[in-house]
């Protein structure tokens, strides 16, 4: 869905008619993955993507982290298109639901990781790792390495390493997909007050209805494959949320809704 003609100067992410077909092995014959996908996110929102398994949500993710080229359609990041490498285009960062840490690195140092490859002195890098290893909660597992580490512990390693380098977009696929549903519940939270303090504009896929209100502003579902957006419903519930907005009234009319529109 198309935002209004009023809101285009202020988005931070625009995706206009994007398709994406991966050639088959006998020409003519490719999976149509994406058909004409169209949305923008203004700065600072907090989106979710919702959708059956096969949809094209992951593929939808990877054309806008740049891994991916679409088949058709243009992406534009604050105006400039995806294609251009360009220094004043937004910074993208991308957490994948395998945390994908540096098995030889530290926690410390898989946080600084982004900031040493900047260029940036290792004390100073070291230094804004720490602060946001506490932000995270991991304060005393600086030197700890990722084997010592559970499933949600390496996650909160990879939003911090996301994070710290202050991006204009955070893509989050199914990030906790992999982790138990109360330590899932406990990473979403944790997500959702790291985002209420630092309000990074965040799209985010996953398969929770109920992760997906609690966290957005706006939740977009896609139709099965070929995936498109059949449904861009704004999360009209008030912020700053806490875990008690689930069992509110106005939650479960919006989960109505959703569980409705994906097929």
């Amino acid at each position: 869905m198309k935002p209004p003609a009023s809101m285009v100067s202020d988005l931070c992410l625009e995706v206009r008619g994007v398709g994406m077909i991966y050639p088959g092995d006998v020409p003519g014959e490719g999976l149509e993955a994406l058909r004409d996908v169209s949305f923008g996110l203004c700065p600072q929102e907090f989106a979710c993507l919702l959708g059956p398994s096969g949809s094209g949500k992951s593929t939808l993710l990877r054309i806008l982290a740049g891994l991916l080229r679409p088949t058709s359609g243009l992406v534009t990041y604050s105006g400039i298109p995806s294609s251009e490498t360009r220094n004043d285009r937004p910074l993208t960062s991308v957490v994948f639901q395998d945390a994908n840490l540096m098995p030889w690195k530290t926690v410390l140092d898989n946080v600084a990781l982004p900031l040493v490859l900047q260029g940036i002195p290792q004390s100073e890098a070291r230094g804004r790792a720490r602060e946001w290893i506490e932000q995270v909660g991991l304060g005393g597992f600086e030197r700890s390495w990722p084997r010592e580490l559970s499933g949600g512990m390496a996650q909160r390693v990879a939003i911090a390493r996301a994070l710290i380098q202050r991006p204009g977009l955070l893509l989050l696929d199914e990030p906790f997909g992999a982790l138990d549903a109360l330590t899932r519940e406990k990473m979403a939270s944790e997500l959702l007050r790291l985002w209420q303090d630092q309000r990074t504009t965040v799209l985010m896929v996953t398969h929770s209805i109920s992760e997906a209100l609690l966290l957005s502003d706006r939740v977009l579902v896609f139709s099965s494959r070929p995936g498109q957006v059949v449904l861009d419903l704004a999360v009209n519930l008030p912020r700053p949320r806490e875990e008690g907005v689930r069992y509110t009234a106005p939650f479960g009319e919006l989960a109505r809704t959703l569980r409705g529109a994906i097929t």
